[in-house]
């Protein structure tokens, strides 16, 4: 047996190992060639590939789907209901909410059409598939919440002015019954995937809507015991603030991933202080920390281990440490050791630990963001 197949079999058996003791299948497919292999082209010698994809639900899409259309035919078959009573009662109230079940529906479709096309295969230039239709749909909800509720702020300020006159009975039983709708329609989009950003922006436009039918109701029967009118239009600024809070919500998480920004909750330089705690290793750098989309943090880095270290071995720990310590199974590592030449593969020294001089000229030209080290360092 050559040394290639032994270290390859030795490869194979630790991942078995692994797999044994976690109860999680060997899905890291990484490769790391140690020094004086001969492959005929040139490479760093320690790239870790680690792919995994961790859900935090048990159903499945199709499941996801058939609670997103329940809530769609509850919304659109009450929402036809509302806009004819709403101008029966002369209530802004009502007709903002049966705006904003529009967008509901509107945004649960856009949500099942993303889902759709996140769950094709990666193909062609999309590697990733398209998975971030899914936040594209987001944002979209996001958006519309924000245009929806600046036209039904002015709208309740204008009738602040002026109070039209609104039948509270009518407004008040209507908007208990958008209640109980709201009510149904939030438990059936609860029970699909929420840690989907996608999924979680309809719930918001659902959630949003039942506040806005509770105040809505109150509206009422202030109405019908008072005969306040502007009872109406004040419920429908309670229902534009609650919109403006959840669309600057989904605005800002779906922005988050597009601009690549790490997961919210990770700090990158706590984690890569973190890294460079493992044995052998002396410095890490190029640390990049994204989302592919929501649910699905990726990670890439160069790491420098001191000369004779064990590539292999700190691959193998720094992506068993970044799966249960953070989450991160998806992660990409380029392993070389301190001193290395990266485009001969040739060593510039060979001594028991890292040389200072190594260590203070950089291995990289250009690396982008800081520089981790043992020990007390700037970031």
């Amino acid at each position: 047996m050559t040394e290639h197949a032994r270290t390859a079999a030795a490869d194979a058996t630790t991942a078995t190992t692994t797999a044994a003791t976690t109860g999680h299948p060997p899905s890291a497919h990484g490769h790391g060639h140690e020094q004086g292999h001969d492959h005929g082209h040139e490479h760093s010698h320690g790239h870790g590939h680690n792919h995994g994809h961790a859900h935090s639900h048990a159903l499945s899409p199709d499941a996801d789907r058939r609670w997103l259309r329940a809530a769609l035919v509850l919304i659109t078959a009450f929402m036809a209901v509302e806009v004819v009573i709403g101008f029966l009662a002369g209530s802004l109230a009502l007709i903002s909410d049966a705006a904003h079940m529009l967008t509901d529906a509107a945004s649960i479709v856009l949500a099942l059409v993303a889902m759709r096309l996140a769950a094709r295969p990666a193909r062609g230039g999309y590697t990733y598939g398209l998975k971030r239709a899914e936040i594209l749909s987001a944002q979209a909800n996001g958006v519309t919440l924000l245009v929806l509720s600046l036209w039904l702020g002015y709208e309740a300020v204008t009738r602040l002015v002026s109070p039209p006159e609104v039948t509270g009975g009518l407004v008040l039983v209507t908007a208990l019954a958008g209640i109980v709708v709201n009510i149904a329609a939030a438990w059936c989009i609860s029970r699909a995937n929420r840690s989907s950003l996608n999924v979680e922006g309809a719930y918001q436009h659902i959630l949003t809507d039942l506040f806005g039918f509770i105040a809505t109701a109150v509206a009422g029967a202030v109405v019908l015991l008072t005969g306040f009118a502007r009872a109406d239009a004040i419920a429908s600024l309670v229902v534009v603030v609650l919109m403006l809070r959840a669309g600057t919500g989904l605005v800002r998480e779906s922005g988050r991933i597009f601009m690549e920004a790490a997961p919210s909750g990770v700090d990158p330089d706590a984690l890569g202080d973190h890294l460079v705690e493992t044995d052998q290793v002396v410095e890490v750098h190029d640390l990049h920390i994204w989302e592919i989309t929501s649910g699905e943090p990726a990670l890439s880095a160069h790491i420098l281990v001191a000369p004779g270290g064990d590539c292999h071995a700190v691959r193998r720990s720094l992506h068993e440490l970044l799966s249960l310590k953070y989450g991160i199974t998806h992660a990409t590592l380029q392993v070389d050791h301190v001193g290395e030449l990266p485009r001969s593969g040739e060593m510039l020294h060979i001594a028991a630990g890292p040389d200072d001089a190594a260590l203070a000229a950089p291995h990289c030209e250009g690396t982008h963001g800081p520089v981790h080290r043992p020990g007390p360092h700037d970031h």
